[in-house]
């Protein structure tokens, strides 16, 4: 059982590691994410943020579409992290609650 235990806390560890890569990996990417908005049959584009708890539009213009790509690989490597770090968290707090058992593992 010992070895079980050991294996598991091992898990943990790593768990708890690439729990902390992906946060750093989040609190890289810029924040808020890249809207096109239709004014008079035209685009327009703008970055939609949120600060201190309200929806904020900031304009950005025409943007060429080398910068609008770059936003939407933004918003997806943002999107996988987040999966990626639920996933995580959930591991954690299972691992977490199977080490802290009453019964030997």
């Amino acid at each position: 059982m010992a070895v079980i235990k050991k294996v598991l806390r091992e898990e943990l560890e790593n768990s708890l590691r690439l729990q902390e890569s992906y946060e750093q990996e989040l609190a890289r990417l810029p924040k808020g994410t890249l809207v096109e908005k239709q004014i008079k049959g035209r685009g327009y584009f703008y970055l939609v943020e949120r600060r201190l708890g309200k929806v904020c539009f900031t304009y950005r213009g025409k943007l060429p579409p080398e910068e609008i790509a770059r936003y939407k690989d933004i918003k997806e490597s943002r999107a996988r992290y987040r999966k990626l770090l639920s996933r995580t968290k959930k591991q954690v707090k299972y691992l977490r609650s199977v080490l802290r058992g009453k019964q030997d593992v």
